[in-house]
């Protein structure tokens, strides 16, 4: 028996098994099977056992050597660079540049010390992709000071990039709590991550208007969120060369001294917001109607006297209204709630009374802990305490129960009052930001690092790393439980009204699936299922001594389509 392989005029040759026979001089031949439908290889095998050629088994003629996972890799990777980040760093390749960015990509894979990233980035292809698989973790903190050195030049380079005259800027602060006692930098301060006893470092964040981090400065943890500000003043004055831009920032970082300071630079604008006794006093003072808020949610006021050369937004939110009043209900109960403990204790206490100093620091750590001592009236006495309500404080603060005042120095040719409205809740971004860098994704914190520079560098790179985290979300949106058309609804919708989940999102959280029929996730489990496209080095099993081969895992759809959107292609190293 054979194969024979008969052409055909206007179609694809026929493959058949035939055998043949001689019959005197002439050769029979019959056909027994057609096997055109055949795979090729499957042809190629019953060929060879035609021929009485041995076959191997697929397990005993390739081993694989090693597997590491490498999709994973390769996206984050192929961000970094089609961003440009090398350049970025430095416009010539280096070692020091490798690890860097080596330590970036370690940061959005698996967050982790330096000592424990030099041995994670060897279980993936990432050591092997940056020819860093012998570095140590000396390295490593070398490689830190030569990314600060070059922290001036990143950031005039991001701001290059992302930001432009007449632009939004925005710009917050937060903290970090720090693990020993080494480094100068660790203070005692205003604690924003509830570890109570332990010091914290402070750092700025500077993005444009879309959350694009741009630059990134560290304080001692004593260092007030206002105090931060003209450093940023002189970096986009100074460094970035910008004459006009915009700078948001919340109430607590742009107060009113900070303000006037910023005055004193012409062209440079800003928005903020009043804190609730500046409106509860502008209410007295006639300035704010609440009548202005029975049709409309957004008025324009004006408040010359108190405000010289500003424009005020005043906007309501129902929302709003409601969670406020909900929050003073229970910190009101919560609060009667202690006094009535300490009212308790003082009238059990017969033979020796609390002292009215006694009750009175008692009463003070409760009023401080709830804030809520303006709403009440309080008697307190040599072994006697006793409280009431303030009912007139109370409805005085519940008649301004979601209302925020917004205060610019932009005119209304330049910025409308929806516009400052938008920019102004822009700083969401920054928020964003902070929830990344300090929470699962980065981990910026707990810092371990004992020098001031090195503690600046491990900050700048949680920043870079974000940087490419920012871009890898925004492509890979329709494979998250994103919105995708947040930003477009943000420039449209109702500035103050409360914001609603598009019918598209909507669809996404209750089937889970995106419109191809492909399962949605965070932005964790889709790395961790990229990773699962691994890299394979195999060799032929009877030479061990022969050369080798890579081999990738075949990406599934949904692999397939997440590298299609980040623009990124997959492949093997060289055989070696």
């Amino acid at each position: 028996m054979y194969i024979d392989i008969v052409p055909n005029r206007n179609s694809p040759p026929a493959v058949l098994l035939r055998e043949s026979w001689r019959e005197g001089r002439r050769t029979v031949k019959r056909t027994l099977a057609n096997l055109s439908h055949w795979p090729a290889e499957k042809i190629e095998a019953l060929r060879a056992v035609l021929r009485d050629e041995p076959l191997v088994p697929r397990d005993e003629l390739v081993v694989i050597e090693q597997t590491r996972p490498h999709g994973h890799v390769a996206a984050v990777l192929g961000v970094a660079r089609r961003l440009g980040v090398e350049a970025l760093l430095d416009g010539r390749p280096s070692r020091e540049r490798d690890l860097v960015l080596a330590m970036m990509v370690e940061r959005v894979l698996h967050p982790c010390s330096k000592l424990a990233t030099t041995r994670l980035w060897r279980t993936t292809t990432l050591a092997e992709e940056l020819n860093v698989e012998d570095a140590q973790v000396e390295e490593l903190y070398a490689a830190l000071d030569w990314l600060l050195a070059r922290q001036e030049k990143i950031e005039k380079k991001l701001a290059a990039l992302h930001l432009s005259e007449g632009g939004l800027v925005l710009y917050d602060v937060s903290s970090s709590y720090y693990e020993g006692r080494c480094c100068p930098l660790a203070q005692y301060g205003k604690d924003r991550d509830g570890k109570k006893g332990r010091p914290i470092i402070v750092y700025g964040l500077m993005t444009d208007g879309q959350g694009r981090p741009v630059a990134i400065e560290v304080y001692p943890g004593n260092t007030g969120d206002p105090t931060t500000l003209a450093d940023q003043v002189e970096k986009l004055r100074g460094r970035f060369s910008l004459r006009r831009v915009v700078l948001a920032g919340d109430r607590g970082m742009l107060t009113a001294a900070r303000i006037e300071a910023l005055k004193e630079h012409p062209g440079l604008g800003w928005i903020s917001a009043l804190r609730s006794s500046d409106i509860q006093e502008l209410t007295v003072k006639g300035d704010l109607q609440l009548s202005l808020f029975d049709e409309l949610n957004l008025a324009e006021i004006e408040a010359p006297a108190a405000f010289p050369g500003e424009r005020l937004v005043a906007c309501f939110n129902s929302q709003l209204a409601e969670e406020r009043a909900r929050k003073r209900d229970d910190l009101l109960q919560a609060t009667e709630k202690a006094f009535a403990r300490i009212k308790a204790d003082a009238a059990r206490r017969t033979k020796t009374p609390f002292t009215q100093e006694e009750l009175a620091l008692k009463v003070g750590r409760v009023a401080w802990r709830w804030k809520m001592k303006k709403h009440f009236e309080l008697t307190i006495e040599d072994g006697r305490f006793d409280w009431k309500r303030d009912e007139a404080s109370i409805a005085r603060e519940k008649a301004l129960d979601g209302i925020y005042i917004l205060r610019t120095s932009e005119p209304k040719e330049r910025l409308s009052a929806p516009q400052a409205v938008r920019a102004y809740k822009s700083l969401a971004h920054v928020e964003r930001a902070f929830r990344t860098l300090k929470g699962i994704d980065l981990r910026i914190r707990p810092i371990h690092l004992r020098t001031p520079n090195h503690v600046r560098a491990h900050i700048l790179l949680c920043m870079l790393a974000y940087y490419v985290e920012w871009h890898m979300r925004e492509a890979l949106a329709p494979l998250l439980f994103e919105d995708e058309r947040l930003a477009e609804a943000r420039a449209t919708r109702d500035p103050v009204a409360p914001a609603r989940p598009s019918p598209e999102v909507q669809r996404k959280k209750a089937e889970r699936l995106t419109p191809d029929g492909l399962p949605l996730h965070s932005f964790g489990t889709l790395l961790k299922h990229l990773a699962n496209v691994a890299r394979n080095r195999c060799r032929i099993k009877s030479d061990p001594q022969g050369p080798t081969w890579s081999q990738l895992t075949e990406p599934d759809p949904l692999q397939a389509r997440a590298f299609e959107l980040l623009k990124v292609k997959v492949r093997p190293v060289n055989a070696k």
